[in-house]
């Protein structure tokens, strides 16, 4: 190879990779930018965003969002408890029973895994419909204003079903056969090695059944009449609505008196509040988003 040859690929590197980290700046810049503008905007008065409308930079900085949203306290934690206890719960268990039934249709010595997979996917074509749903969790299984609700009927998904099951088929068979030859039972071969071998896989759907869970205000709107029992995302969305139902009461009685609410700051700082926390669990889980895309790569 000459020196020419080996200068013009140094140049065609350098140039690749300032294009790359260009292009992957201007996206994390558009991808931070929305969360910029909904902090700004939880942080302005109201009065000024519906002059100026949302701004980088508040205009005018008030808490007042804040302070009316934090106006009763205990019954915010509480919210956060039921969420976050809802999320963890639900989060391991639906891991765990996916990864195990994902292993079992794996298994090519299992010799229904074909019938069990149809039997999964076709529940994802058809449905009995929300009204015997419905009479199955309140008059039958007696779910009603219970954690159960929030949590068993969102346990599994097919999709992510299916997506373990991908994943561990890619696992090299020699690997349980080997732990066979020794002694090792389908349990602990599950355990000690499957389980460690699919971190990215679990990662990723982890991820995603916990935003889920974390996200869910449906559940809570159909079974949960306890306020105790509340999730934060079914809390924001009645406290929300009490208050616009308030301001229109004001508005349509004495003549048109309106009361003052901060009513798009308290959007935004609802978004705050109910996405901030979650946040934090993507720095934890990068490295293993990473991995499952570049496993299988290279070869030992």
């Amino acid at each position: 190879m000459s020196v020419a040859t080996i200068k013009r690929q140094g140049k065609d590197k350098i140039l690749l990779s300032i294009i790359g980290y260009t292009t992957l700046i201007i996206l994390a810049i558009l991808c931070v930018i929305p969360f910029v503008l909904i902090l700004s905007s939880s942080l302005t008065d109201e009065n000024a965003i519906l002059v100026n409308g949302y701004k980088f930079i508040p205009s005018v900085f008030s808490l007042e969002a804040y302070k009316l949203l934090f106006e009763h306290p205990e019954d915010m934690l509480r919210s956060y408890a039921v969420t976050i206890s809802v999320t963890a719960i639900g989060t391991f268990v639906g891991l765990f029973l996916t990864a195990m039934t994902a292993y079992v249709l794996c298994r090519k010595d299992f010799k229904w895994r074909n019938g069990f997979t149809f039997y999964f996917f076709f529940t994802t074509l058809f449905s009995g419909g929300l009204v015997p749903w419905y009479l199955l969790i309140t008059n039958y299984l007696q779910w009603k204003d219970t954690l159960t609700v929030l949590i068993v009927p969102s346990l599994m998904s097919v999709f992510f079903l299916l997506v373990m099951r991908t994943f561990m088929s890619s696992i090299p068979e020699a690997i349980t056969e080997s732990a066979k030859i020794d002694g090792a039972g389908d349990f602990r071969i599950f355990l000690q090695l499957i389980i460690p071998l699919s971190k990215p896989a679990l990662a990723t759907i982890g991820l995603f059944t916990a935003l889920r869970y974390w996200n869910d205000w449906y559940m809570a709107l159909l079974f949960i009449s306890d306020d105790r029992l509340a999730p934060l995302q079914y809390y924001l969305y009645k406290m929300l609505g009490n208050m616009e139902g308030l301001r229109r009461a004001m508005l349509g009685s004495g003549g048109g008196v309106a009361i003052d609410i901060p009513g798009e700051s308290l959007k935004m700082a609802m978004t705050v509040v109910a996405c901030g926390p979650i946040l934090f669990a993507y720095p934890f889980i990068q490295k293993y988003f990473v991995q499952g895309l570049t496993i299988g790569a290279v070869k030992g």
